[in-house]
């Protein structure tokens, strides 16, 4: 008997380890799309089955990554991210804020592949870095009304740049994401392009320049440009 268990566990292990991003995606979008419902995250109810999101945390740390492309490597990155998020956030809840849970993003680590990441290491090492591309900070959703909505589905290999592509577009023509004022010919933008600047000039001349790339009514270059306090709130439904 005591042979046969660690069979049995050897080839459960063997066998999450090798799950294929195929199946866990599938999981993550079921997931979503039952608790997120215009940009909001329902925690209450997440709480209430934390089995659910607890075997997609499992997964996200077990799940091997040797054999992925580099489209599939960046869809799991963010589909992490934002579940990690999600699920840290239900553990606690009811909270209301991140800030308010210590070292939520800084300090506390977390397996995703096999590695133990902080969610900022998560971001920057093994997406920003990487992939150089500052369209991920619209798909990747911290917990807070300030962050942009997160979607109510996971992001997928094979339609990656379509839908980081409609997230984008989503974030910067959302009039409470950006603040146009024509009567002051002001702008008020979020401050992660404040903390982030530098990602999105590798893009463009400006971040006016940027924003205006995605955007349907262009913002004037001569429009003065701030940016507006970072709110913190926690995103619940």
């Amino acid at each position: 008997m005591k042979y046969l268990l660690i069979i049995l566990t050897l080839a459960t292990q063997t066998y999450v380890k090798a799950l294929p991003s195929a199946d866990f995606t599938q999981a993550a979008d079921q997931f979503l799309s039952k608790h997120v419902k215009n940009g909001l995250v329902d925690y209450a109810k997440v709480k209430q089955q934390m089995d659910e999101i607890n075997a997609l945390y499992q997964q996200v740390g077990q799940v091997s990554l040797a054999d992925a492309s580099e489209p599939e490597k960046k869809a799991f990155y963010i589909n992490a991210y934002n579940l990690i998020v999600i699920r840290q956030i239900a553990k606690q809840y009811p909270v209301g804020s991140p800030m308010d849970i210590t070292g939520f993003f800084d300090q506390q680590k977390h397996q995703v592949a096999g590695e133990m990441l902080t969610l900022n290491e998560l971001e920057k090492q093994k997406l920003l870095q990487p992939f150089q591309d500052a369209r991920i900070h619209f798909v990747l959703v911290c917990a807070a009304v300030s962050c942009p909505p997160l979607a109510s589905y996971a992001f997928t290999a094979e339609n990656l740049e379509q839908q980081m592509e409609e997230r984008t577009r989503l974030a910067l023509n959302d009039p409470e994401f950006v603040k146009v004022q024509p009567n002051q010919k002001k702008v008020e933008v979020s401050q992660i392009f404040d903390w982030y600047k530098s990602d999105f000039l590798r893009e463009a001349p400006s971040l006016l320049a940027y924003i205006n790339q995605y955007r349907k009514e262009k913002i004037p270059a001569s429009y003065e440009a701030n940016f507006y306090e970072y709110n913190w709130q926690l995103n619940d439904l």
